[in-house]
């Protein structure tokens, strides 16, 4: 498969290092925010809520952690792919759940993020196979 890090050999190659770079600032800011959320779980919420927060800054936190170190060498699509999987998953299940506690709105958006967490993961493994 074509290299993403070589703009001579791939059109579109410097688009595809700004969506890496704004890939591992997303997890650096997932990262960061998750200390946060946990923070306010820990000091700010009864006993039910902090356990739903508590996942929710786990999930961002891990995830962030991943995406800020992996971006940097995600050079071809099922990799880029599965780190877009991942973050979008990330944000859909982290703010289901902060969104159930802060608008009360359904935790619906919880599952399809899980899965695209799941399957982001296997598009990483596969990738990282072909290397």
């Amino acid at each position: 498969m074509t290299q993403l890090s070589k703009p001579t050999e791939t059109p579109g190659a410097p688009r595809h290092e700004l969506v890496l770079r704004v890939l591992a600032s997303v997890g650096a800011l997932m990262a960061g925010l998750s200390v946060a959320l946990a923070a306010y779980a820990a000091h700010a919420v009864g006993a039910a809520t902090q356990a739903s927060l508590q996942s929710a800054a786990w999930f961002a936190f891990g995830h962030g952690i991943a995406l800020a170190a992996l971006a940097p060498g995600a050079r071809r699509l099922p990799g880029l792919t599965g780190l877009l999987a991942i973050a979008v998953g990330t944000l859909l299940f982290s703010g289901s759940l902060l969104g159930a506690h802060a608008f009360s709105t359904p935790t619906s958006a919880a599952p399809f993020g899980g899965g695209l967490m799941m399957l982001g993961w296997l598009f990483w493994a596969g990738d990282s196979l072909r290397r």
